[in-house]
């Protein structure tokens, strides 16, 4: 998955429905177990799938301990916040959730709080002795000792772990699915980054690069289907990479594991993130075109159309290998949706650089974008080794022009949808009008519609009569 996409706060141009749950609570559902020793838990997500992914692990950790989901936090008996380090502005805000929390302490001193993930591997010293906010910290490696850590708090205790592996994949672990449409689901498939983008703090927070058995997640798939899901996305910090090998020491690719998955069923929907354009290769290409139930759609984080820039950011790639890629998506699947991350103003980025990458939009044009100005993280190369010398103004302004591009694009390329047939996957009802539903088409393109007989998980074709940036409307037919 792409380090852009874990920001809470970001800025962007129609978000995809899995991605526009940032900070929701995850509530609404049933954890099945057979002994519940009375004590319940509440928990937040921010930042990216694989932070949602996350917690359902988490969720199912702690169900097989007897504890059970509180959508009511001012009741629970535990408090949770799996957070985002992405960047200051996310980190601010999930310190100013836990001052909101930290009241309900004062009026319950026997609740417990406790951050997860990758805030809390890169700030559990602050967050346990300077600030005092928390109770537990635990890493994104380390949720099998959730209920260890829980005891150690219950005792009056400050309990930590935020140790990384090099082999916790979870692969043994069903999780608890705390969507709530019951349709759409995550799979993890990897985890870490080996990437080492010099802006990117995740290789520090989530550890080095593995991949999950690829039987475990077609195994995932299949029970997700069998129980009405009828789309996965699978996850990782750079899908592409992904690579495990078989009893027969056979290596599987992430073009076998996509093909393997889709063999399910020709009803389960297949989509990935996120994807890096050093390993975007032909493979993948050809495997989403020869299924019909891998949906046409890539995420290609472009970060900056200047390949000085790229250089500078550790990207291992140019502008030219970008466009390359972004030609045999199109050669290979025509009707590809494609979208992007973009930051700004990075160190001793130019007027001419900038340029650079407004051009390359204009080239590729693309469906929808994430769109940033550079945030210096602390420890990250950047950090080590460059100057963050863009003054705020400038890189605010610049951000502008590349959102107003952007706009102009979406709304451009879903004009072009007008008087299609689109194939729809009914999620849910819409929230602007109880008579609407909604669900999303093969290019991640968020469809309104008249409800009609539809129901969440069936699908349907739509014909597109109008549009905004951000959306499809239609008509079933």
């Amino acid at each position: 998955m792409s380090e852009n996409s874990l920001v809470k706060d970001r800025t962007s141009v129609n978000i995809p429905l899995e991605e526009n749950r940032q900070g929701e609570v995850l509530e609404n559902v049933a954890i099945k177990q057979e002994v519940h020793n009375g004590k319940t838990f509440y928990i937040e997500s921010y930042g990216c799938q694989m932070n949602f992914s996350d917690s359902e692990i988490v969720a199912s950790v702690l169900g097989e301990q007897g504890y059970r989901l509180n959508k009511d936090y001012k009741s629970a008996d535990m408090i949770f916040m799996n957070t985002c380090s992405i960047r200051e502005n996310a980190e601010d805000r999930v310190r100013n959730r836990l001052k909101d929390f930290h009241h309900i302490k004062k009026a319950n001193p026997s609740a417990i709080i406790g951050v997860l993930g990758c805030m809390a591997e890169r700030l559990k010293d602050k967050l346990l002795e300077q600030e005092q906010l928390v109770d537990i910290v635990c890493g994104p490696d380390a949720y099998r000792s959730l209920p260890t850590l829980i005891a150690e708090a219950e005792g009056g205790q400050k309990a930590v772990n935020v140790l990384l592996s090099r082999e916790e994949t979870y692969a043994d672990i069903s999780p608890v699915r705390l969507d709530v449409n019951g349709v759409s689901a995550f799979i993890s498939i990897m985890r870490g980054c080996d990437n080492m983008c010099s802006f990117c703090v995740v290789p520090f927070t989530r550890g080095r690069e593995r991949s999950r058995n690829a039987l475990t997640i077609v195994k995932e798939a299949q029970d997700l289907f069998n129980r009405g899901y009828r789309e996965v996305t699978l996850l990782g910090q750079n899908v592409d990479s992904y690579r495990w090998k078989n009893e027969q020491e056979e290596n599987i690719s992430f073009a076998q594991l996509l093909a393997m998955v889709a063999e399910v069923d020709p009803l389960l929907r297949v989509r990935f993130s996120t994807s890096h354009p050093k390993d975007m290769l032909d493979d993948v290409l050809h495997t989403m075109a020869r299924y019909e139930n891998i949906c046409n759609y890539i995420h290609l984080p472009v970060q900056s159309g200047n390949s000085r820039i790229l250089e500078k950011m550790n990207r291992t790639y140019d502008r030219e290998w970008y466009m390359n890629r972004i030609e045999a998506i199109n050669r290979i699947i025509p009707d590809c949706g494609i979208s992007t991350d973009v930051i700004t103003g990075f160190c001793s980025e130019t007027e001419e650089e900038h340029q650079d990458t407004l051009s390359i939009m204009e080239l590729v044009k693309y469906d929808l974008a994430y769109m940033f100005f550079y945030s210096e993280r602390p420890g990250t190369l950047a950090a080590r080794k460059y100057e963050d010398d863009i003054p705020l103004a400038t890189k605010k302004k610049r951000l502008q022009a590349i959102i107003a591009l952007q706009m102009k694009h979406s709304l451009e390329k879903n004009k072009q949808d007008i008087g299609k047939i689109v194939k729809v996957l009914v999620e849910k009802t819409s929230k602007r009008s109880e008579e609407d539903m909604c669900g999303r088409n093969d290019q991640n393109k968020m469809v309104i519609f008249p409800k009609g007989d539809s129901k969440p998980g069936n699908y349907v074709n739509v014909k597109i009569t109008e549009c905004s940036a951000a959306t499809l409307k239609g008509v079933i037919v």
